[in-house]
């Protein structure tokens, strides 16, 4: 049966641009480094999907739609299906004091904030900066390798999902979910206590179980301090 919005589904993919090959994004660290664009510090995994959200492109999740777990697709995106056609009025040209003087030094390739977004820096000469307010990949056709690993349906593993969604660093198997009558009781591992954000990231747990799970009418979330009992002497 094909999936349909508001489906959980565990999806692994790479992101190539057609002319070049570039591998551009991946959820696979293997992937990653043959690419030469491995971060350190990103948790490479199989991305939780909840389709019709929006993560990825409208075309990908529809493809997606029609795919059954275990099944692999390559799926080609043309410019208007993703970062769209470059505009040549967007490449503008601007006085390098309006950069200097934010304490700026412009060198090509740089990534600037303006007044009308976030643009890339193609030239500097004669006291005039070259900015380019299109996205870096506008005009690229991508080539999207998709693997769908498996679709969720376990309403626990669901805000297991959820909540790995949101603190990804910390073993998923050690948060302990329990569900009655309306209410889901959240037991936070002692490895999560200071991580910076905790608060925030339990705020955004509640909004995803709002917006993508029925019936939840209350979201309690328990921590427990073991205090050790000194011995006497």
């Amino acid at each position: 049966m094909p999936m349909n919005k508001g489906d959980f589904v565990l999806v692994n993919y790479t992101v190539k641009v057609k002319d070049t090959d570039e591998i551009i994004d991946t959820t696979i660290e293997d992937v990653a480094k043959k690419g030469n664009i491995y971060q350190k510090d990103k948790i490479y995994e199989p991305l939780l999907l909840i389709l019709g959200e929006g993560q990825l492109f409208k075309k990908i999740e529809e493809e997606i739609m029609s795919m059954q777990p275990g099944e692999k697709k390559i799926v080609e995106l043309k410019p208007e299906d993703a970062f769209g056609q470059r505009d040549p009025a967007k490449v503008k040209i601007i006085s390098a004091k309006e950069l200097t003087s934010r304490g700026i030094t412009p060198k090509p390739g740089m990534k600037v904030e303006t007044d009308e977004g976030v643009a890339i820096i193609r030239s500097v000469g004669g006291g005039r900066v070259v900015i380019d307010l299109n996205h870096p990949l506008a005009g690229k056709t991508l080539i999207y390798e998709v693997d769908v690993i498996k679709k969720i349906e376990d309403l626990k593993d669901k805000i297991l999902s959820l909540v790995h969604r949101r603190i990804p660093s910390i073993d998923i198997s050690k948060f302990i979910v329990e569900i009655d009558e309306g209410k889901i009781r959240i037991n936070i591992p002692e490895d999560a206590y200071l991580l910076e954000g905790l608060q925030y990231m339990k705020r955004s747990i509640v909004n995803d179980i709002q917006r993508f799970i029925k019936n939840i009418n209350k979201v309690e979330f328990i921590e427990v301090y073991e205090i050790k009992q000194k011995e006497a002497t």
